[in-house]
């Protein structure tokens, strides 16, 4: 399985080309030196970036990203995990409607323990469906030695 700083690599590479830029350590260090106005990083430093040997640090991965024209959150990340947050936002959208999200802004403005209490209500009904759509399979098992 790869690691983070080689999925690092791969979209850096692959933003440089999309850019127009050529991703060698050479353009990687002058293009990234003539943007970003700390320590200048050396042609070692930015092969292993482009080799998942390491990871910027914040302030040059945001360095990169207005470069590139692509989000620190895509070169660090990937597209991966938005994605899977917003399909799971998109499903928590269209399975809810007024009336619960009237019964959920309800239960926001409880005191913390009467939340507490409903919480463990509604657990409790899951719990129990849960149990009876299991095949309707007995609770306990009630032969002998077991």
């Amino acid at each position: 399985m790869e690691n983070a700083n080689q999925r690092f690599a791969e979209r850096l590479r692959a933003a440089m080309q999309k850019s127009g830029y050529q991703p060698k350590p050479a353009v990687l260090e002058r293009e990234f030196n003539l943007r970003y106005w700390g320590k200048p990083m050396t042609l070692h430093g930015v092969r292993r970036w482009l080799l998942g040997q390491t990871f910027p640090k914040q302030d040059k991965l945001e360095t990169l990203a207005e470069w590139l024209m692509v989000t620190p959150q895509h070169l660090r990340f990937g597209d991966d995990i938005g994605k899977r947050i917003e399909r799971r936002s998109r499903r928590w959208d269209d399975a809810v409607f007024y009336r619960e999200r009237e019964t959920f802004e309800a239960f926001i403005n409880l005191p913390a323990q009467q939340r507490k209490i409903v919480k463990e209500v509604i657990l409790a009904f899951v719990q129990s469906t849960q149990t009876q759509s299991a095949d309707n399979q007995p609770l306990f098992n009630l032969r002998a030695g077991e």
